[in-house]
């Protein structure tokens, strides 16, 4: 499997070069070639402030953003690894607040190319690698790590121990990796897709998760079980609702916080799962309030986000428009949530041949003034006719988004999504790179 990035950079675009090129070679997947690679750098992996490790099929981000703002807003020094990039690689890695410099990427990256080339690594996996060495290098106080794809087999599950861990909602996504036979895993899909993000869950951390249906949730307490960790189950050991602000209530006691500046009912669902990731360890202390602080000033972009000015925006002129980069079902029954209470869109999609096109078209469909399928970026997509079937408005096709946002009628505002990949593209030609 491999990835798109670019640099303004050339020193970090040479390695980008090289790293580009990787492949995961076919029918390999596991973590002994992370961790042969990690042991040649040292195992900076072994050495690193406490870890807060999420996993999850969507909103796994959102929460790595709302423990990080979290975190911050308490006065600690946090690095984050996040995934996948939306303009700049540097995104996936954070320093103590700030994206990593492009001077130390690309050192970090030739040093992990360099000393790895024999082994054939996968384009993840020397990101995992380049990441835990600036994390080991560079002071902080404590660390958020986001999974790739799954948890059992994703490179960041090299890691030992744990703050806390957690999963956030569970959904079918990946399902050429996730959904392969193998002896001795669950065979229904959303079993077998708890019992890979439960399989981050480490011996003696709390493993701290959403609601599930019941055949999920029995996968989740067997894997954690095996692996000697403590769930946390929503439902049982915490719970919380939303209404006017966030009533999150656990052993010790009850919270009042403020609803997500990020929008969304589901957000609030993903706060406060990183709340409960906080109020169940130990190794570092959260006041309530720096809670409702990190709950507001938390930003995670390209998930219902609403476009500022910008040259992309101006096409639209009055219109509003929002981007997400959701591309599976649960991704999309989230945005018909909150489109629901909108006026219809215009939808322009674009999205990776690998997904399903129905999957927000089936919830989205009814919000829709009018359907655009554009390209995603650097990679295979869909033909305008795979949508055509999940679709009762006429299906236009567009070489890019400038050009379907200017085809579009006046009245209506303007829904972007179906790939992160698009997204990405959206922010970079509106000059909002993530910083």
């Amino acid at each position: 499997m491999r990835d798109f990035a670019v640099s303004d950079d050339p020193a970090v675009q040479a390695q980008l070069d090289r790293l580009g090129a990787l492949s995961l070679p076919s029918g390999r997947l596991g973590l002994d070639t992370v961790r042969a690679l990690l042991d040649r750098v040292g195992n900076p992996q072994d050495d690193l402030p406490p870890v807060f490790h999420v996993a999850g099929t969507n909103g796994k981000g959102s929460t790595c953003a709302y423990l990080r703002a979290m975190l911050e807003a308490q006065g600690l020094k946090v690095h984050a690894a996040t995934k996948p990039h939306l303009v700049r690689y540097n995104e996936r890695i954070r320093l103590a607040g700030r994206l990593i410099s492009d001077e130390l990427l690309a050192e970090l990256l030739k040093e992990v190319l360099d000393c790895g080339e024999d082994l054939a690594p996968s384009f993840f996996e020397v990101t995992t690698v380049a990441t835990f060495l600036a994390f080991h290098r560079e002071p902080a106080d404590v660390c958020v790590i986001e999974t790739g794809l799954g948890g059992r087999l994703d490179a960041t599950n090299v890691l030992k121990t744990a703050a806390s861990c957690g999963i956030s909602t569970l959904g079918i996504d990946h399902e050429a990796f996730l959904l392969t036979p193998e002896d001795g895993v669950p065979a229904d899909p959303l079993a077998r897709i708890a019992f890979e993000k439960a399989s981050i869950a480490k011996a003696g951390v709390p493993l701290v998760t959403q609601v599930y249906p019941d055949h999920a949730t029995a996968s989740v307490l067997e894997t954690a079980q095996k692996l000697g960790a403590s769930v946390v189950m929503r439902g049982r050991d915490w719970d919380s609702r939303a209404d006017g602000s966030i009533h999150y209530r656990d052993a010790k006691g009850e919270l009042q916080l403020p609803l997500p500046a990020l929008l969304g009912a589901h957000q609030a669902d993903n706060a406060a799962l990183a709340v409960a990731m906080l109020r169940h360890q130990s190794v570092v202390e959260v006041s309530p309030a720096a809670m409702g602080k990190g709950i507001v000033d938390a930003r995670w972009p390209a998930r219902l986000q609403r476009l500022g000015h910008g040259p992309l925006t101006d096409l639209a002129g009055a219109r509003t428009v929002w981007l997400d980069g959701g591309h599976n079902p649960d991704a999309g029954e989230a945005i018909a949530r909150h489109l629901s209470a909108q006026k219809p869109v215009h939808i322009v999609m674009g999205m990776l041949a690998n997904k399903d096109p129905g999957a927000l078209l089936r919830p989205l469909g009814s919000h829709a003034l009018s359907l655009s399928i554009v390209p995603a970026p650097g990679h295979d997509a869909h033909r305008p006719e795979d949508f055509a079937p999940f679709s009762a408005l006429p299906v236009q096709s567009f070489g890019d988004v400038p050009a379907a946002i200017a085809a579009l009628p006046p009245q209506g505002d303007v829904l972007i999504v179906g790939s992160l990949y698009l997204a990405g593209e959206v922010l970079r030609l509106n000059h909002e790179v993530p910083d």
